[in-house]
């Protein structure tokens, strides 16, 4: 299959990507730095020579450039079979405390990007009469954290996004779900003295994808949710 990530040079995003790639599906893939890109595609390459991996480097808050980058991995690809919309951002903070961009820049990136993505790539996938979607979204999504006002409406946002997508998408055979992640062991936490063991691993959202796509046709999982063993960290 040909599968567009977003975010997939660090954390989860990343973790899809390998995953994937190990797997023999082509990839188009995209992050804000051209040099991480550059040298993630030399990585797969290298791991799988027959795998196809298209990069752009590009901001997801920027509309334009999500577009550009979806209808470039259209032009590589020819066709995307799977959308995983990986990227977010998270800026700790009180809604009482922020500046006003925060929200702006949580709404553009964790809820725009995915939106213009959908807009782009599922009528071509209701078209054919297949497809997958995949929302990373956030226990941020179902749960309250006081002092991440921003990121929880947001991902709280992408959830009904996400269930708006499964309720269009259902009846054209293309399958859509919720990914929800705890806390996760990314570069966020770099530097933490806490256990590994106390946290989700990115490879544990990977798989959890990877053994959804394998799942009978006639089977769609509308929403996961995926915490520590011992709760939020």
């Amino acid at each position: 299959m040909n599968i567009l990530i977003t975010g997939a040079t660090k954390g989860i995003g990343k973790a899809i990507a390998l995953n994937m790639a190990a797997e023999g599906h082509n990839l188009a893939i995209c992050a804000r730095d051209p040099h991480e890109l550059e040298k993630f595609k030399t990585e797969l390459h290298k791991a799988h020579p027959h795998i196809k991996v298209f990069i752009k480097a590009i901001d997801c808050a920027i509309k334009n450039e999500v577009l550009a980058f979806a209808d470039e991995a259209l032009l590589h690809l020819k066709k995307i079979d799977a959308l995983i919309n990986s990227v977010g951002v998270f800026k700790p903070s009180f809604i009482l405390d922020e500046d006003e961009s925060n929200l702006d820049l949580h709404m553009k990136t964790n809820v725009y990007a995915p939106y213009y993505l959908y807009k782009k790539l599922a009528p071509l996938m209701k078209e054919r009469g297949f497809g997958y979607i995949f929302n990373i979204c956030s226990v941020a999504s179902i749960e309250t954290i006081a002092n991440a006002g921003s990121y929880c409406v947001t991902k709280a946002a992408m959830l009904s996004l996400n269930n708006i997508m499964r309720a269009e998408m259902m009846e054209h055979d293309v399958k859509v779900t919720a990914i929800l992640p705890g806390s996760t062991l990314t570069n966020s936490w770099q530097g933490t003295s806490i256990s590994k063991d106390e946290f989700i691993q990115p490879e544990d959202v990977a798989h959890t994808i990877s053994q959804i796509i394998k799942m009978s046709k006639g089977a769609n999982v509308d929403q996961v949710v995926i915490k520590p063993i011992h709760g939020q960290v």
